[in-house]
């Protein structure tokens, strides 16, 4: 009766260590174990019959380990679905000459344009507004009836995994290209201005001009983003979904 609440705990464990939002520094450990806890009491009954192993044995370790994996690797969908977005900042960012706008991210450890936390926090709140947290659970608790605990690890697709990183690039470029060519196409106006006026101050000139385009294309950005990314969403979450052997 314990393994029955202890493995589903586990894996709901990995996933909210990762996961957007429940896997952010600010929020307490104390809340991801209760929530987690709480899950796998609400999900123990409904289980299929676990393995039986004894509790202070090493198979249980790896058991253990085997659970926090696998939830690791579905919450790793989400996270990387998100980063899209910050990617999308960075992207706009280095167009737009705001690379040096620099914004340190005590949650994550690292430093992102500001423009990334903008959009970082745009794509969260588009998130939570499809109902994708939602949906994301009810993947953590199809989980254990399509991957049932004991199954293994090495039998997942990890390479669908992996190639969800190469996805993140496709992805965050596919919302950038609009205002990628727009930025390119002022470039390349001041590029001949500055040929046909060679005493022109370009650099006055130009600096100003970019920052007010790329500010244009960030507003309008804003507008027909969320019909793009709602589309991203759904990709990365049947992703998720066929990882543990689900169809789509």
């Amino acid at each position: 009766m314990i393994g029955s609440f202890w493995w589903p705990f586990c894996r709901l464990m990995g996933a909210f260590i990762v996961m957007p939002l429940l896997g952010n520094a600010f929020v307490p450990v104390t809340v991801r174990i209760l929530l987690a806890f709480s899950l796998a009491a609400l999900l123990g009954p409904m289980l299929p019959p676990v393995p039986q192993v004894d509790a202070v044995s090493a198979g249980a370790l790896l058991l253990a380990i085997e659970q926090l994996l696998i939830g690791f690797m579905l919450g790793l969908f989400l996270s990387i679905l998100l980063h899209v977005m910050s990617m999308l900042g960075t992207i706009m960012s280095m167009q737009m000459g705001l690379a040096m706008a620099i914004m340190n991210d005590p949650a994550n450890g690292n430093s992102n344009p500001i423009l990334s936390q903008w959009f970082l926090m745009f794509g969260t709140l588009i998130f939570l507004a499809l109902d994708g947290h939602l949906v994301a659970i009810g993947i953590l608790v199809d989980s254990f009836r399509l991957w049932p605990i004991g199954t293994g690890i090495f039998d997942l697709p990890l390479m669908g995994l992996i190639h969800r990183v190469g996805w993140l690039f496709a992805a965050s470029l596919m919302l950038a290209i609009p205002a990628v060519l727009a930025m390119l196409m002022v470039n390349i106006t001041f590029g001949v201005l500055s040929r046909a006026a060679p005493s022109l101050n370009i650099f006055s000139l130009g600096f100003p001009m970019t920052m007010l385009m790329g500010l244009l294309c960030v507003l309008l950005s804003f507008s027909g983003i969320p019909s793009r990314y709602s589309d991203v969403c759904l990709d990365a979450l049947t992703a998720m979904y066929q990882f543990i052997g689900g169809s789509a």
